[in-house]
């Protein structure tokens, strides 16, 4: 780069030559070597300045990506309650979009300024050797000029960081309704989300505006400002060379010096708009670097070599908002191998207390125990990966069956996933696939129906070889053959495991070897279910009302 900007300088020096010597001196003999000089400079330019747009083009870019890649390891490690607070459009717009504006610095941006800097560095010591009375004022009137520029872009920094709020918003509610698009066009409410879509458009657009009319204001500044030292250049210069002080030569070249002192300015000016929302775009990227992450609290947690799969809950209180507590001092144990149901209506505590069991929060009061040691001393990671969970509504990722199932196994061979497939039946259905087990499920699994969907999660647990198994409505989604054939995979699952299952359906949870039924966060019945049949308490008489009703749901909301 620095080849690059003194070539820079040799056509001002030309210049001053063909004036001073060529025309008022005719020495015409001259020409021919600044013609080559000239050829030479300007070809030697053109190169170097090729070569370092290239190399820190891509270097930027290689940043950029790099950056893209820690960003969302980062997000990766931040806890649970990050997520339930923090829309996916907004973390997709930090990651790809607030990135991609920084992209624009670290390119042709950060190359072109660094460039008119060297060179306005260069010039200023040139200029000084001219004329440094002459040279100091210029410097004062471009140094007030940076003054000026600091406060408009204070305020542009503002608008930019408003603006890229506004588009996380945008981002967010596209995001939010492409992912349920079913729901919006089941309850054709199309021109509600296009409403809603408008309204957060317009905000972007408000902002927009307010960063033009910034970038407008200080782009008429500068143009102000080139004007008033193009005056002054022709006055003052036209007074040294009358005065005998310079030479025409001396003049052209000190204007030419002075249009390149100012070009940084130029630059900025010109490149307002990209700067102020890559300086914005750096500091909403900053607050995700500066998110505490679960990573961080691993570090000074001990490591966990194996999970046996005592569970145990001393006292557990959880509360989401302060002052309402979702769970009430629950006491609970769960041995090794033993299978714990979880029952009650909606808002119980049955998937907090779930949560609290995945790590996902922490208890408010009182502290749960694995195998003896604290929940929270353990290292996360460690614990997680003995863990298996199937949910109600299941997640699929964008790829084959093959690899769903090998999700929670990635270095599991071909023959343990079709064994973990037919315990889950996943193979009476992938066998009828022309890809059979390279079919690609599409987002969230959209191809495949509900049942066959929950086959691929619990195909996934088994193949994951888990310790404590979370079983969350894991057989609502298929029919009662399908149901009773999986309930023999889930049984050869949880055998030697601690399982702990969600259900409605209470004769899935009929051999549990504990029942707890919670309401209002208390655990107020457990036993088996032979005992809790013969207190004819509330599970008795949710079950009798449950087998009175074909909806189990109905029964637990009357129940509640």
């Amino acid at each position: 780069m620095l080849v690059n900007r003194l070539a820079t300088f040799v056509l001002p020096s030309l210049s001053k030559v063909v004036i001073d010597e060529v025309i008022l001196h005719r020495r015409f003999q001259l020409l021919a070597f600044i013609v080559v000089a000239g050829i030479a400079a300007v070809l030697l330019e053109t190169a170097t300045a090729f070569a370092s747009n290239r190399v820190l083009s891509i270097a930027g870019q290689r940043a950029v990506n790099d950056l893209r890649l820690s960003l969302f390891v980062r997000v990766l490690a931040f806890p649970m309650s990050f997520f339930d607070n923090t829309t996916t459009g907004s973390l997709v717009s930090r990651i790809m979009a607030d990135t991609a504006q920084i992209e624009n610095l670290l390119g042709s941006g950060i190359v072109q300024l660094l460039g008119a800097m060297m060179t306005a560095l260069l010039g200023f010591v040139l200029l000084l050797r001219l004329d440094w009375p002459l040279t100091l004022v210029v410097t004062t009137i471009l140094a007030l000029s940076a003054l000026w520029g600091t406060h408009q872009f204070s305020g542009l920094y503002t608008t930019f960081t408003e603006y890229g709020e506004a588009q996380a918003r945008a981002t967010a509610r596209l995001t939010e309704t492409l992912g349920g698009i079913a729901v919006v066009k089941a309850y054709a409410a199309e021109r509600y989300e296009s409403i809603a879509f408008t309204a957060r458009i317009e905000q972007l657009l408000d902002w927009t505006k307010r960063g033009i009319t910034g970038v407008a204001w200080l782009d008429a500044g500068t143009n102000l400002i080139n004007g008033s030292l193009s005056l002054l250049l022709l006055v003052a210069g036209g007074w040294e060379v009358l005065h005998g002080r310079m030479t025409v030569g001396d003049l052209l070249v000190f204007i030419m010096l002075v249009a390149l002192l100012a070009t940084p300015f130029q630059q900025i000016a010109a490149m307002g708009s990209s700067v102020g929302k890559s300086l914005a775009a750096l500091g909403r990227v900053r607050e995700l670097e500066v998110t505490p992450s679960e990573e961080l609290d691993d570090a000074h947690r001990t490591p966990l070599a194996r999970v046996i799969g005592n569970v145990t809950f001393e006292g557990v209180c959880y509360t989401y908002i302060p002052g309402e507590l979702a769970l009430r001092y629950v006491d609970l144990e769960a041995t090794v191998g033993s299978t714990v149901a979880l029952v009650g209506p909606s808002g119980s505590g049955k998937s907090t207390l779930c949560r609290l069991l995945m790590a996902f929060d922490r208890p408010s009061h009182g502290r749960i125990l694995i195998d003896g040691r604290d929940l929270t001393t353990i290292r996360l990671r460690d614990y997680r990966s003995r863990l298996g969970v199937v949910l109600q509504d299941n997640f699929l990722f964008d790829g084959t069956i093959r690899d769903n199932i090998r999700f929670g196994a990635p270095s599991a061979d071909d023959e343990e996933v079709y064994a973990a497939s037919r315990l889950a039946h996943c193979d009476e259905f992938v066998s009828r696939l022309p890809a059979r087990y390279d079919t690609i499920v599409g987002e969230r699994g959209v191809k495949l129906s509900g049942g066959q969907r929950q086959r691929v999660a619990i195909a996934r647990a088994i193949l994951a070889n888990p310790r404590i198994l979370i079983l969350d409505e894991a057989t609502s989604n298929l029919d009662s053959e399908s149901e009773s054939a999986i309930r023999d995979g889930l049984s050869a699952l949880r055998a030697g495991r601690t399982t702990f299952v969600i259900a409605h359906r209470l004769s899935t949870i009929e051999s549990a070897d504990q029942i707890i039924v919670l309401d209002a966060g208390r655990v107020v019945e457990r036993g088996t279910h032979a005992e809790l049949m013969a207190m004819s308490g509330r599970y008795s008489r949710l079950h009798e009302k449950q087998y009175a009703n074909p909806s189990p749901h109905a029964a637990f909301e009357r129940l509640g």
